[in-house]
């Protein structure tokens, strides 16, 4: 964390120099027949939602905040029918990539009624990386032991989850349980929504298993969610929410969206050598440069479906073991990977920490960094 301020001062230099590309004119108004390609209307809604959770990065080391009743120097003024409840910001610098920043805020009519919590990524790609490979932990669901009830199904068995995801999920319940159980209470009729990018993702998945164990149903998108845990914490989420093969036909009945990227590998980890997994209810951006338009968004089916950004984990060079243990100096190795396309992970070592940085937050827009407009026409 000591390096990240200077890096990002040297990033905004950067970013403000260079042109963005334009954006679609129009949107598709059917799904094609396979029923794989999203609706126009789940295109738009996923399209909000980026921009939402783009709005999270106004908080922490480098934003200057969000205000009531909702403004901010990025897209505040994109929803003016929001009302801010509550911004969070947590730190926690130590071996656990346990930070933790965002905000509750009131969608009210006209817009969809909805109570939304938007989880913030990291702004350190550089600790990303190296905290995706922490031992993970065993996974035990909220059991109504503090101030709930818990559904009966709310039993995970031969679950373990990344300790560093599930300590800032931890950090997170502290800051905003008291806050959103007086919203739920207050606007019975919102949809409770959840959106995350990045470490935020994984904060947000996490969150919804918590919320739905303690009855409540929250709608959850995520855009370049890790894997937060193994193969029975996967399992047990598809379960929860009715992640199953055939559910992308109804999409009005899909309560959990994690959006991959062609050229984003931290879907990809932490890598399954390492015993995560991921879950279902995947939509795939193929499109690798911005902006995406409805036919570069498909369905992708059930949790390791090749057509889909799991076809990325063939690429992913194991590192080398030395005596029974993993020998990587940099930390880094898995970079190394070749793209069969020429795409990202053909590019020389060097340079695939900076490509790494771009793809990660190309969700139909550049995400996270809070700057005047939220997506200024000029970063690279």
């Amino acid at each position: 964390m000591r390096f990240a301020q200077p890096i990002l001062l040297l990033l905004n230099l950067f970013f403000l120099t260079r042109a963005f590309p334009a954006l679609p004119t129009q949107i598709p108004l059917l799904r094609h027949a396979d029923n794989r390609t999203v609706s126009a209307k789940l295109f738009a809604e996923l399209e909000e939602l980026a921009r939402v959770v783009d709005i999270s990065y106004c908080i922490g080391l480098t934003g200057l905040g969000i205000a009531k009743p909702f403004q901010c120097l990025s897209r505040c003024s994109d929803f003016p029918n929001f009302e801010l409840v509550k911004r969070w910001q947590a730190w926690n610098t130590g071996p656990l990539m346990s930070d933790s920043c965002g905000y509750i805020a009131l969608s009210h009519s006209p817009s969809p009624p909805r109570i939304i919590v938007a989880f913030r990524g990291t702004y350190s790609i550089a600790n990303t990386i190296i905290d995706l490979s922490t031992v993970p932990q065993e996974y035990v669901p909220y059991s109504g032991g503090d101030d709930g009830f818990a559904t009966p199904e709310a039993r995970c068995d031969n679950c373990t989850v990344h300790s560093g995801f599930h300590t800032s999920w931890l950090v997170t319940r502290a800051s905003i349980l008291a806050d959103l159980e007086t919203a739920i209470a207050l606007h019975p009729g919102y949809k409770l929504t959840l959106v995350g990018h990045s470490l935020g993702g994984a904060i947000a998945a996490l969150a919804g298993l918590d919320f739905r164990a303690r009855g409540w149903d929250p709608v959850v998108t995520t855009f370049g969610e890790p894997r937060i845990g193994n193969r029975g914490l996967n399992a047990y989420l598809d379960a929860r929410f009715g992640l199953t093969a055939g559910n992308a036909a109804d999409e009005d009945a899909l309560r959990y969206r994690r959006v991959t990227h062609v050229d984003d590998p931290v879907p990809l980890l932490p890598l399954k050598d390492w015993g995560y997994a991921m879950h279902a209810g995947e939509i795939f951006i193929s499109k690798a440069e911005l902006s995406p338009e409805v036919e570069d968004l498909r369905h992708c089916t059930g949790h390791s479906d090749q057509r889909c950004i799991a076809r990325g984990d063939a690429a992913f060079l194991t590192t080398a073991a030395v005596g029974g243990q993993y020998h990587d100096p940099d930390g880094l190795a898995w970079l190394e990977s070749s793209h069969d396309d020429g795409g990202l992970w053909n590019i020389p070592t060097r340079y695939k920490l900076w490509q790494l940085f771009f793809a990660h937050r190309d969700y139909f827009w550049r995400l996270g960094l809070c700057v005047p407009g939220g997506d200024p026409r000029g970063w690279f």
